[in-house]
């Protein structure tokens, strides 16, 4: 009997020939495409964003060159939250990763419940990662290609998630995966790269924060961090850590966003030896090597999606709660953000930044 897979489809290269793989080995495959409702954005702001009717037509034409099934499936209430999610974790002063949460609910929460549907065996997607089996346990790794690697964002997949996962790119770099589709002649051939964040345009949040939660955002103080007052600033939700842009001061020197405090709507800036942290707390975790940190370990912490990942030591602190401390001091350690443990090319587990001491900022 032939293994079925399900297969996102996002209209891009990466998922066409994925796809494109899936069938070579074998497998009965079936197109998903997740109907996101977000075709007015794009209508606005005239630029382009993934998961469009565009995108719709171009996934359907792909699987029609590959000759498989194909379906769209409307997610747009459960993507809503998200979006909604995102915004809240900007007024709660934290900067949010979208693409996780999208991960976990979406990807492969609401298409492995559609598989199950479809008796299909696994689900797979276009990612840049690997899943290997190793004795009782399922274990995340990056892809080969590390400019692409896409192991970060899948931290929070479950035992249960990854055992019925395939990545067809895991094992292939993204000027291969542009080769082939070339090969091919598929629709998504010379596609450009979808932007990070599909709802958010032109890498611009805050029209997004005004029209859902315009009501919540009110100016406030911008202060050092001595608690000097040093201006004014249009609310809270629109910095970020690390921030330079857009602080509307001159000191001299440049500044940078240090912290956040949602509840006195104030922004503290300092120095960029200020903005550098030698550890962080971390809550709501996953595991992955194992089912619990008993005792503290050794890791390559990777505090963002573009950070390289850096030699520290996680601590269990209280009940799905850790404490990593770094060899080295990190710049920007942001909470809202994700940390994801690594031993060499092994997803260890990771979780979600809190605050970047034990002691509440």
């Amino acid at each position: 009997m032939t293994t079925k897979v399900v297969i996102a489809m996002s209209g891009g290269v990466d998922s066409s020939v994925a796809a494109h793989f899936l069938v070579e080995q074998g497998y009965e495959v079936i197109g998903l495409f997740m109907r996101l409702g977000i075709d007015k954005l794009d209508a606005i702001t005239k630029t382009k964003v993934c998961c469009s009717l565009e995108d719709a037509n171009d996934a359907r034409t792909v699987a029609d060159q590959l000759g498989i099934q194909f379906h769209v499936l409307n997610f747009k209430d459960a993507f809503d939250r998200i979006i909604d999610t995102f915004c809240t974790e900007y007024l709660n002063g934290r900067t949010p990763n979208p693409c996780i949460l999208c991960n976990q609910e979406l990807k492969f929460g609401r298409l492995l419940d559609f598989s199950r549907m479809l008796n299909a065996d696994f689900v797979a997607t276009g990612h840049y990662a690997q899943v290997e089996k190793s004795k009782d346990r399922y274990l995340l790794k990056k892809g080969i290609d590390t400019r692409k690697d896409q192991s970060y964002v899948l931290f929070s997949l479950t035992q249960e998630q990854l055992s019925r996962t395939l990545f067809p790119l895991g094992m292939v770099t993204k000027e291969s995966v542009r080769q082939v589709a070339r090969d091919l002649n598929l629709k998504t051939k010379d596609k450009p790269e979808s932007q990070d964040i599909c709802f958010v345009l032109d890498n611009n949040y805050h029209t997004l924060l005004y029209e859902r939660f315009g009501d919540c955002i009110t100016p406030g103080l911008l202060k050092d961090t001595r608690g000097n007052i040093l201006g004014r600033h249009p609310g809270a939700p629109f910095f970020t850590i690390g921030q330079r842009k857009g602080l509307g001061v001159a000191l001299g020197t440049p500044r940078y966003v240090i912290d956040i405090n949602p509840r006195e709507n104030t922004v503290v800036i300092g120095t960029d030896d200020e903005l550098l942290e030698e550890e962080l707390m971390a809550s709501t975790l996953n595991w992955i090597s194992f089912d619990n940190l008993d005792t503290p370990m050794n890791v390559q912490a990777k505090i963002r999606y573009n950070h390289v990942p850096a030699h520290a030591t996680v601590y269990p602190y209280e009940p799905d709660k850790v404490c990593v401390v770094f060899k080295e001091p990190q710049r920007a350690i942001t909470p809202g953000q994700a940390v994801v443990f690594y031993d060499n090319d092994t997803v260890i587990g990771g979780g979600w930044i809190e605050r970047k001491t034990k002691e509440t900022v």
